[in-house]
Formats: C-alpha cells, sequence, structure tokens
C-alpha cells in the first residue's frame, strides 16, 4: 500500500511537472456528484490549496480532510482550527485510534527511513476508507488537492499513481501549487501576513515538516539531531519506544541507519553527548518524504 513505490526523476522544472501530472489526471465517468476533498496536513500549503477549492467551488462541495496519528504536536491542531474558521469550513477527522508505537508492536516492524507501516495504517488506509464512504454511502465522486510544489514532483506522481491504482475506482488527484499558480507563492507569508495566523511553531523550530511532533520515524540523522536539541524529551521518548521495541521482539533494528546498519537512538544520543550536538544537525537524511506530509 505503500505510495512511495513509484520511483521518479526529480525537476525542478514547473512545466514539465505540469506536463506529467495532466498526463495522467482522470476524469470521472460515474454519475456521482463531485466533492473537492483538500488533504490538510497541518501545514502553510495544503491549508492554502483548502482555501483556494472553497474559493473556487464553494465550501458546500469542500472538505477539509485531516487523519490523526494521534502523535501530533498541540500547536498543529490550533493552527488547524483556526485555517478551518478563516476559510469556513470544518475539519473532517478520521482517526484509526492507535499511535504509530502501537502500529509497530502491532505489525513487529519498527518504522523507520525507509518504510513507516504507521503511515499506512494511520493515513493512508483511513482514507482510503472514507474515500469508499462518499462514494458508497453518499454517491460522491472525490477528487483529491494537495499541497505538494514543483520541488517535489516525484511525490506528486507517486501520490496520482497510487491513487490510480489501489482504490476500488481510480480517484483523481490536483495539485494546484504546481497546476495552477502560474508563479510560485509563498504560501507561509500569505497565512502570516495576510490571514493573520501564526504559522505552526515547529517552522520556526527549524523541522522541515511538522509531521507526529517531531518523532516522525521517516526522519533521518539531521532531523533526529534537531529533535533532540530542540524537544530531548521528545527524543528520549522515541528511543525508549525504540528499546521497548528491540527488547519485546529481540530484534537489532532501528529507526536510523548510519553506513547501511541499524544506528540507535540511544547509541546516537551518546555520539551527540560526546561530541556536541551542533556537527550533526547538518546531517544528510537521505529518506523518502513520509506519505504524512502533503505540504
Amino acid at each position: 500500500m505503500s505510495v512511495n513505490k513509484a520511483k521518479t526523476k526529480k525537476s525542478n522544472d514547473k512545466s514539465n511537472v505540469r506536463g506529467t501530472l495532466n498526463a495522467g489526471q482522470l476524469n470521472s465517468i460515474s454519475n456521482r456528484k463531485p466533492v473537492h476533498v483538500a488533504m490538510f496536513s497541518g501545514g502553510a500549503a495544503s491549508a492554502y490549496v483548502a482555501y483556494y477549492i472553497v474559493q473556487k467551488y464553494g465550501k458546500e462541495n469542500c472538505v477539509l480532510f485531516f487523519t490523526d496519528t494521534l502523535w501530533e504536536d498541540i500547536d498543529n491542531y490550533r493552527f488547524m482550527e483556526e485555517v478551518a474558521e478563516y476559510i469556513g469550513l470544518d475539519i473532517t477527522y478520521r482517526t484509526d485510534g492507535r499511535t504509530p508505537e502501537e502500529v509497530f508492536f502491532d505489525v513487529r516492524f519498527l518504522g523507520n527511513s525507509r518504510m513507516a507501516k504507521c503511515s499506512e495504517e494511520l493515513k493512508v488506509r483511513q482514507t482510503l476508507i472514507y474515500l469508499e464512504e462518499l462514494r458508497d454511502e453518499h454517491n460522491l465522486e472525490p477528487i483529491l488537492y494537495f499541497g505538494i510544489g514543483p520541488h517535489e514532483q516525484h511525490r506528486a506522481v507517486n501520490l496520482q499513481n497510487f491513487y490510480e491504482h489501489n482504490p476500488i475506482e481510480p480517484i483523481a488527484t490536483r495539485f494546484p501549487m504546481i497546476e495552477t499558480f502560474k508563479e510560485d507563492l509563498d504560501a507561509k507569508i500569505i497565512i502570516r501576513d495576510e490571514w493573520k495566523i501564526a504559522l505552526p511553531r515547529m517552522y520556526g523550530l527549524g523541522f522541515s515538516h511538522a509531521n507526529c511532533a517531531g518523532r516522525c520515524v521517516r526522519g533521518g540523522l539531521g532531523h533526529y539531531a534537531l529533535l533532540y536539541r530542540v524537544w530531548p524529551e521528545q527524543y528520549l521518548e522515541q528511543e525508549a519506544m525504540e528499546e521497548r521495541f528491540r527488547e519485546k521482539f529481540n530484534k537489532d533494528v532501528s529507526i536510523l541507519k548510519r553506513n547501511s546498519k541499524p544506528f540507535t537512538l540511544r547509541e546516537y544520543r551518546n555520539l551527540m553527548d560526546q561530541d556536541g550536538i551542533e556537527i550533526y544537525l547538518s546531517e544528510k537524511d537521505d529518506t523518502i518524504p513520509c506519505v504524512c506530509s502533503y505540504s
């Protein structure tokens, strides 16, 4: 069920991105009424995309959709609710009921930078269930809108391929930050300065995304160095979870890898304590972005 299976060449050429995506977009032949679903990540770009579709199609024809992992930073909820109030559309929440840690123990697999079962169970599966409910129970045909920009073309194509092949019937996807806006726009500045909504605090702390309050298992060495510097208590919670998993299943596994080998958070913390955190903040994160991150 992984959205990240498709491998595509990255490109910053916006025209090429539009061509690639438009070539694969779907036109529904069903008699269902279209409903425009903003895939809300809690980030700035997906917030702006939600605003855009409400302005274009009317809030009565739109859904602001969020799947909750129960690990989100508290300030993410504040931001999402303020955005929802600004655009005049309530958030539709879907929750599996488990945390990422509970998923790891249930499936006996510790999420890492290459595979995150938490995303599949808590995000993707809940999304697919909801989309089929729209069709079966409400006779609505969902069209999905993501906040992905042209610098992440590979993610856009992966998502498009996924929703063409994994639902019972293909579902159309749209990427307004790539396809619609002729010039790059800064959603963060618009939201902060024009909407007068404070951005999620994790942006200001240096995180590249706000997934799971910094505990995203797809974060790499640089990400976890930042987490240890900013929120050491969160880092220690993640370290303790990793140790519980290793002990329970007697497996030499870890969230991080170094030199292609398991590298536990405890080992990494000891190294940072010894050498200083600063030198590890610039460690290259050779990871695939998590499907949780739509913005």
